[in-house]
């Protein structure tokens, strides 16, 4: 009969803890995915920390939310109809985001505590986790300075380079807790030393990420709409007014048919890419189970990936204002499974790297 050690106990404790955290940061991208198409990210208009993890529990809390809410420019000049109902709606999808944020940082502390408490937690990894926390943290005031720059002047939205910037170190932190919990979970023997593989996951990373900031900044500006043809941009491979904006940066984060045109140029070479480089992990032998397992989900997401884009696109002439319909769904779809595809990568990133350290305990 085998016995498990304490030193297996602990990383098993520790990576379903980490891995925990990551499932429910990919829900809170979800909810902030959600908010966002609901038009709901702007409903409340103050960064209560603590007194708002609670919502308006009468009809004058009620009113005093909704009369904040009419003063910014999105109820002015976009929302002036809406009625008290109606801003309960949105204004549940920004708490609920919110609350979602302070029940993860509830489940790193308290898990956390406890890990450390059973000596499950080695110091050597302490600052690892310390990090994750206070990263956590930079990305809830990432949030705000976003949620910030729609409440003035004539902003009905907030600004898309923001959202992006939001959603990209979103992206950073499951990535970076997602490998952290890889180094609890998988043992060194199932790690493998493919240096050629490793730069080429390292290459698809950075693209992924590229695509996903572009992405962003598609939602952000509601550039589906600009062009929702498909396979050609309104009938143009190349559409013209690319660089009408001066200076010419500029057209790659304000210019929608630019970021529309970039971001399927991007996901056109994800695809052959990642082809090339599945065919690349499929001569190598199978080293173990898990990297078996791992190397199908490249090829399988980016097919998904790119179908569920093509949808987005020819739905987005069906979207109306603050209702969820067929380009919602497509959407969130879409981006649920650029994360997953990210995640994917990671993995395989973290597989074909040379060991170079004792697994931590």
């Amino acid at each position: 009969m085998s016995t498990i050690s304490f030193e297996q106990r602990a990383n098993r404790a520790v990576s379903n803890w980490i891995f925990l955290g990551v499932i429910m940061l990919l829900v809170q991208v979800v909810l902030g995915g959600v908010t966002r198409l609901t038009g709901s990210g702007l409903s409340i208009t103050e960064w209560d920390v603590v007194t708002g993890a609670l919502p308006p529990l009468n009809e004058a809390q009620w009113l005093e939310k909704f009369t904040k809410y009419q003063q910014t420019p999105q109820y002015r000049l976009l929302n002036t109809d809406f009625t008290l109902s109606d801003f309960k709606f949105i204004f549940f999808w920004e708490w609920f985001h919110r609350l979602w944020a302070r029940l993860i940082a509830v489940a790193f502390a308290v898990g956390f505590v406890y890990l450390v408490a059973k000596r499950y937690i080695k110091k050597e990894i302490i600052s690892s986790l310390l990090f994750l926390f206070l990263f956590g943290a930079f990305q809830g005031a990432i949030g705000w300075i976003m949620v910030a720059s729609g409440l003035t002047g004539d902003a009905v939205y907030v600004r898309p380079t923001k959202l992006a910037m939001h959603f990209i170190f979103a992206l950073a932190l499951i990535s970076y807790a997602f490998w952290l919990g890889l180094r609890f979970k998988v043992p060194v023997h199932n790690r493998a030393n493919l240096p050629n593989l490793y730069k080429w996951t390292w290459a698809l990373i950075i693209i992924v990420f590229l695509q996903l900031m572009f992405g962003a900044l598609m939602a952000g500006h509601k550039a589906a709409t600009a062009a929702p043809t498909w396979p050609t941009i309104n009938g143009s491979w190349v559409p013209e007014g690319l660089f009408r904006e001066q200076p010419a940066m500029l057209n790659f984060f304000e210019n929608k048919i630019t970021i529309h045109f970039v971001h399927r140029g991007l996901a056109y070479t994800l695809l052959l890419l990642i082809i090339i480089y599945s065919v690349k992990l499929f001569r190598e032998p199978a080293s173990s189970l898990i990297f078996s397992k791992a190397r199908r989900w490249p090829s399988i997401l980016v097919f998904v990936q790119v179908i569920l884009g093509i949808f987005s696109v020819l739905t987005s002439t069906k979207i109306v204002p603050n209702r969820w319909g067929t380009f919602e769904w497509n959407a969130q779809l879409h981006q649920i499974t650029g994360m997953l595809l990210l995640l994917s990568l990671i993995a395989l990133l973290f597989l074909t790297r040379k060991p170079t350290f004792k697994q931590p305990s």
